[in-house]
Order: structure tokens, then sequence, then C-alpha cells
């Protein structure tokens, strides 16, 4: 809620006064509405993951647009740079996937840890409203993270015995590892532990981690089970109609079973339970769930397909289509004006959506932009939906936040760029302290005739080292959700939810991102 001075403050009860009793009457209504929305809104928080399925290209997302280091990302990325800088003959079959200076959207950052001193930084043409959030001080960047057992050197990674994360450059392990700590069979993610620890607080459990057109392990815990749902909303019991094979009397009679306890049989049991669970949260959302198409997340009498809100222009051809992204985002913000509902009585949750396409070996140029269209659409419709919600602004209640497997290879491989290590996030909400580029933005530097580049932060190839764990993420978001030190990095119990921070420098476990 907006604060007013003590003059606007007279202002409007002056106003008011003149409606006698009844001014006072509903200046008294007023104020305890006002005070309920504003106590409900503080004390609930919620995180949202945009996962970049396929290992988004980190080296396009976020640019470095100083001298040294545009001429380096240039020659690695055009072929016809490369070939003047080399003085040979540029290759025919090898199209550039550098992006025009001209075209960039420059960013500045305030190098609070003198980090990144003389850098200057841009983001991809198609950004143009996360730079908008960016500018604001409501969206930051992560720089050059990505999974690490400890912090690691290019001379740790020429001892076999160094512990480095298992099975890197692999989609399906990087995605559990991002995600789990483990590669791909763990059965726990951090956003699933994180609510363990939690989840306490809220009326139901089942609203406590909740994916949208995903079942990812990031979204698992120990006693924390999922909610999925899909980015058309909840599935109904016999489509809501009360019947089941068309009767009413099988219909009650399932449900009646649902709701018998099975002791005798373990199996049976655990599918009752199951069953009854979904039956419960149906309830819960028929009641509490708004509909898709009422503002501010809807037009009202759209289709999710035609809904001007939900479409975006694909900078490749100037069409008008509809983003599957902003569709989840669009139940997660319903879901988020759900929480206080009968039945569901939320004060922590998590959110997973996701966007696929990032695996970009080729094409890069086209394919990439179509994507970070899509993301910045998605993005600052999300927050038009916070910033409008029913009962108040809840930006600074809901951290957004996005992830991926791996980055990629600064090196040109013909018209795309291969799977890498380390990228550059985006954090986005309220309570983010924005307008700032945290962590050291990898130097870049001249490299060789076999693709090894003279940057401490560079590997083969161009690949990102990082610098920053996911631990280290993970215990910033963790803090600002309310988990203690020994909570996130097991001080004492010995159970941490960010397994390796304990490896890292203690006075940088919270990398400072979250006011």
């Amino acid at each position: 809620m907006k604060p007013i001075n003590r003059r606007q403050f007279l202002r409007h009860t002056s106003s008011l006064g003149a409606m006698g009793a009844c001014g006072a009457w509903l200046t008294n209504l007023a104020a305890i509405q006002n005070a309920s929305a504003q106590s409900s809104n503080a004390d609930y928080k919620a995180l949202v993951c945009i996962f970049l399925a396929g290992g988004n290209d980190a080296h396009n997302t976020v640019i470095p647009v100083d001298e040294i280091s545009w001429r380096c990302y240039s020659a690695s990325r055009d072929p016809a740079v490369m070939a003047q800088v080399a003085g040979i003959v540029a290759p025919d079959n090898v199209v550039s996937i550098a992006l025009n200076k001209a075209s960039l959207l420059n960013i500045n950052h305030r190098n609070s840890l003198n980090l990144n001193t003389g850098r200057s930084f841009a983001l991809h043409p198609q950004l143009k409203r996360i730079q908008a959030l960016y500018n604001q001080s409501s969206a930051a960047i992560v720089a050059n993270v990505g999974p690490l057992v400890q912090p690691t050197t290019k001379i740790d990674l020429l001892d076999d015995s160094f512990p480095l994360p298992r099975k890197l450059y692999s989609h399906n392990d990087q995605t559990a590892t991002w995600q789990s700590f483990e590669p791909e069979g763990g059965l726990g993610g951090w956003g699933g532990l994180l609510m363990d620890r939690l989840s306490s607080l809220n009326t139901n459990k089942t609203f406590s981690a909740i994916g949208v057109d995903n079942n990812a392990v990031w979204l698992n815990g120990q006693t924390t089970m999922p909610y999925m749902l899909g980015s058309s909303g909840f599935q109904l019991m016999a489509g809501g109609n009360g019947q089941t094979f068309g009767s009413d009397a099988i219909y009650r009679a399932v449900r009646s079973a649902a709701s018998t306890n099975y002791t005798a049989d373990l199996i049976t049991g655990d599918y009752q339970r199951v069953v009854s669970r979904a039956l419960d949260s149906e309830s819960a959302l028929k009641q509490n769930l708004p509909a898709a198409s009422l503002l501010p997340w809807g037009t009202p009498g759209s289709t999710s397909q035609a809904d001007p809100l939900l479409r975006y222009t694909n900078p490749n051809d100037g069409s008008n289509q509809f983003n599957s992204l902003a569709l989840q985002l669009q139940l997660v913000a319903r879901m988020i004006s759900a929480r206080s509902g009968s039945g569901i009585g939320a004060k922590r949750q998590v959110f997973m959506v996701s966007l696929g396409g990032f695996d970009t070996h080729s094409d890069l140029l086209r394919q990439h932009g179509n994507l970070m269209a899509k993301l910045d659409h998605a993005v600052d419709y999300f927050q038009k939906c916070l910033t409008q919600m029913p009962g108040g602004d809840m930006r600074s209640q809901v951290t957004t936040f996005t992830a991926s497997e791996f980055g990629r290879a600064l090196v040109n491989n013909g018209d795309g760029c291969d799977h890498g290590w380390g990228g550059h996030h985006f954090v986005i909400g309220g309570a983010v302290k924005g307008g700032e580029v945290y962590g050291r933005y990898p130097q870049f530097r001249a490299f060789d005739g076999d693709g090894e580049f003279f940057s401490d932060q560079l590997l083969r190839g161009g690949v990102l080292l990082p610098e920053i764990s996911v631990d280290q993420v993970v215990y910033t978001l963790g803090k600002w959700m309310g988990l203690s030190d020994d909570e996130l990095s097991g001080t004492s119990s010995g159970n941490p939810l960010a397994p390796n921070i304990g490896n890292f420098d203690a006075s940088f476990k919270d990398i400072g991102f979250m006011a």
C-alpha cells in the first residue's frame, strides 16, 4: 500500500467527515480492510523459478561492451572479425552469432563490491521490459553462476582428483544438478526441501510447491509433494459435472471410497491418500481460484489463446503470437491471489514454470531472439499482474528468478554455440536490490588458435567457469524466505539446504541481491 503524508490524510478524512456517522463508519471499515490486506501481504512470500530449458546462451543475454571485452566477444562470434584479427579468409559456411552493438540495451551498474571496475554491460535487444525493470531497481543480474562443489580455478581443473559437479555438460544431469545438487536420479530439489522447513506456516501443505506444466525435481522435498497444474488450470473429477460414467451415484461412491481410510493394505492406503488429496485440492480451488478471464491477469471475454495480454511480437517476422510462458505465469498469479482462501491458507510457496528451446547449436540469432522476446514479455506481464493484484501490490512478496542447466560456449560453431557451464541470470521483484550486477563478470581476453582463452574465467571454447555457486543463490533466496543460517548451512544440524555452502567464503554466502 502506498504511504500517504499527514496533509493527504487530513484532506481525505475531512472529506469523509462531511458524510457524518456514515462517513466515520466507512473510514473505519476502509482502514480495517486496508490493514487486513497489508497484514496478509506482509506475511506471505513466494519464489517463482523460470527454468530456461536447453541451456540459455548467457553470452548473448548479458553482453560486455567495454572495449577489450567487446573485441574478444566479436572475434569469437563473428567469422568476419575473427578472419580480420587472424589475417585469414573467413569461411563461407560460418554465420555470425554476434549481436549488433548498436542494437544492444545498455545498463548501468553500481559496482558495489568493486568486482566489475571498468566494465560496461548491455542486454539482448529483445529485453527492453527487463531493462526497464533493471533501471527501476526491480531486477538484478547474477553473473557467472553455476553448480560448484567448492571455489574452482583453471589450475584446479588440471587435478583429476579435484571435486567437481558430476556429469558436466549433460542436459538431464545438469538440469537435475541445478535443481537438486545431484545428477539425474536425485530425489529432493532445493525448492521442495525449502518448503519442508517452511510448510508448517501453511494451513494446507498441498499448495506449498506448485509446478505448472512440468514435474521438476526442484519441487520435491522429503515431506513436500508438489502439486501439479496444467497451464489451463486444475483437473476436475469426472469433468466437474458431478457424474461418473453419467451416474450421480457412481460419482458419490467414488468420493466416499476416497475419503475412507485403509490401514490394512499399504498400496490401497497410499492410493486412497493420493486421490483424497486430489479431491480436497479440487474442492479448495473450485471455491477460491479466480477465473482466467478476470483482470488484472486476463481480458474479460477472451480465451487464453486469443487474450492480448498473453500475446507477444515475434521479432523474426513481426507476427503477434501466443506466449505459453505468460499463460503459465497467469496461473501462478491466480494461485497467489487464492493463497488466503478456505482450504489453502498459504504463507510460503514456491512455483516453477519453464520455457524450452534453448539448445541453440544452430540458428542461434533467430531462435534465441524469439526466446528472449517471450521471456521479456512474460516477465513484464507477471510483474504487472502482481502490481494490480486484488488486495494490494504483491511485488515485494514474490521474487522471480531464472535458471538453466548451463550456459553455452562463446565460440561460434557454425551458426550456433555448444554446451557450457556457468551462465548469467535475472532476479526480479520488489524485494530485489536491483540495478546491479552481482558477482564478477568474466574477464574477456584474447585466445589462441586452439580456442584457449587467456582469461581466468573462460575455459576452452569460451565456456564460463562459474565463480558463484548455485549454493550461494539458494542461501540468498532461502534467507529471504525466512530460513536461518543453520537451516541453510547445517552448521549444527548437519542437514543443510545448500550442501556445499560451507566450502565458500562465509562473508559471501549471501550474495546480497535481496533486501
